[in-house]
């Protein structure tokens, strides 16, 4: 297998370098210094470009196809592993919708970036899919996540309050990744990806580690990454809400055998309600009221909490951290001075502008942390609201925003199978008698 990725790999880099235009090719250098190696891809032809949106739009296509149509787990499984050694090892993990987050976000707070059609492609299309169809970018499209399926083996059912807790970390990832895209100054999604050091064969120990600690608990735990980090998920939730088609474990009754349940690994299988379980009452009401009374105090907590971050956050900046080196090495507070601060001496700009530049800086990522906190407090307030509103359910059902559309329950349902002989067995023979 290694051996099969790594020709695949290699033979991406020829065709690119064949096919694309080197307008700016590097200099020469004499006394044998050599290129470093990059551990980043190869920027990719117009070519591949085109395929790999073709490519993302037919494996769209047919999850949908499998999920809604065949409703079969294997094929669903099969275009999982296509997915992961094209979008994953052949194309190196890059671009992907997730990290695409970051680019789109960049081109709304900064008019002089242009952000490419692949990019904006790979983010819109797998939104306008889960608009339609729910979840199937995860179920066979994600290279992240078809790597994780790939691993779990023996899963184990993660307590509901866990999984809602653990679920925050989600939305903090994607708050703090749209602000520090949108004040330019890190790619935080594409610079802490768990598994691209997997795809490409090379990169960051800590980041493989990560990688490596994510997928031990993949054993156990349905697609840990997917469900508790994964900030692409979060808006793929929220949409998948709206769909206009839903997983459904059977077409028929459900008997209500727990099979479904049992077999999704991702807790999103909604059991029925108990015959004797209390419908709503006026406690339940009063306490839905007392929420949302107290959600500004809860938003404006969560809010002051995090803005303390900001100046951690503006840290993140090449400016803020010149700025600071250059009062540190003034203030004798370091003994070593830096290659950028020497270089910042030799262009003789006058500190103060780049300490100005420094202080605006800290202003807007402590106005950014505001925001961010802000939104954290909202999705707790969301989180409870949720909790605290009553459904009565006489069946099994699916929760179509933590559906990943895997296609397990299908395989597990006794109704489901016995459709599907009955199907296959009224389809003709080539002799004209039936399939037995």
């Amino acid at each position: 297998m290694n051996s099969f990725v790594r020709a695949l790999t290699s033979l991406s880099h020829t065709l690119n370098s064949a096919v694309d235009i080197q307008r700016f090719p590097p200099p020469e250098f004499e006394g044998g210094h050599a290129l470093p190696q990059t551990t980043t891809p190869m920027p990719h032809s117009e070519f591949f470009e085109y395929l790999d949106v073709a490519v993302l739009v037919g494996a769209l296509s047919l999850a949908s196809y499998f999920v809604y149509t065949k409703r079969s787990r294997s094929s669903v499984f099969y275009l999982s592993i296509f997915s992961l050694i094209y979008f994953g090892f052949f194309r190196e993990g890059c671009i992907c919708s997730i990290g695409a987050i970051q680019n789109v976000t960049l081109a709304l707070f900064d008019q002089t970036y242009a952000i490419p059609l692949v990019a904006l492609a790979f983010f819109l299309l797998p939104l306008l899919f889960s608009l339609f169809f729910g979840r199937v970018f995860c179920a066979g499209v994600c290279p992240l996540g078809a790597i994780q399926d790939l691993v779990l083996i023996r899963p184990i059912k993660v307590p509901y309050w866990l999984q809602q807790a653990l679920s925050l970390f989600a939305y903090v990832y994607l708050g703090a990744a749209v602000l520090f895209a949108a004040l330019g100054s890190a790619f935080i999604i594409c610079e802490y990806d768990p598994f691209v050091s997997f795809f490409r064969l090379s990169g960051n120990l800590s980041i493989l580690l990560l990688g490596t600690f994510l997928l031990v608990i993949g054993l156990f735990v349905g697609r840990p990454y997917c469900l508790y980090l994964c900030p692409y998920s979060v808006i793929l939730r929220f949409l998948s809400r709206f769909s206009q088609w839903n997983v459904i474990v059977t077409p028929d009754s459900c008997v209500t055998c727990q099979r479904c349940e049992d077999a999704c690994p991702y807790g999103a299988i909604v059991p029925p309600t108990p015959k004797d379980a209390p419908s709503s009452n006026a406690k339940d009401r009063k306490r839905l009221i007392l929420l949302l009374l107290t959600a500004p105090v809860i938003i404006a907590f969560a809010a002051w909490v995090t803005s303390f971050a900001g100046a951690s956050f503006s840290r993140m900046d090449y400016t803020v951290r010149l700025a600071e080196q250059i009062i540190w090495e003034e203030t004798e507070q370091v003994e070593v001075y830096t290659d950028a601060s020497a270089a910042f001496r030799d262009t003789g700009q006058p500190k103060e502008e780049l300490f100005e530049k420094a202080r605006l800086l800290r202003e807007r990522y402590t106005l950014g942390a505001w925001i961010l906190g802000a939104f954290i407090g909202l999705v707790i307030v969301c989180k409870l609201i949720e909790q605290s509103v009553f459904t009565r359910r006489s069946e099994f059902e699916v929760n179509p925003a933590g559906c990943l559309a895997c296609g397990r329950c299908f395989a597990s349902c006794p109704l489901e199978r016995k459709r599907r002989r009955e199907c296959q067995a009224a389809i003709p023979a080539k002799g004209g008698a039936a399939v037995q």
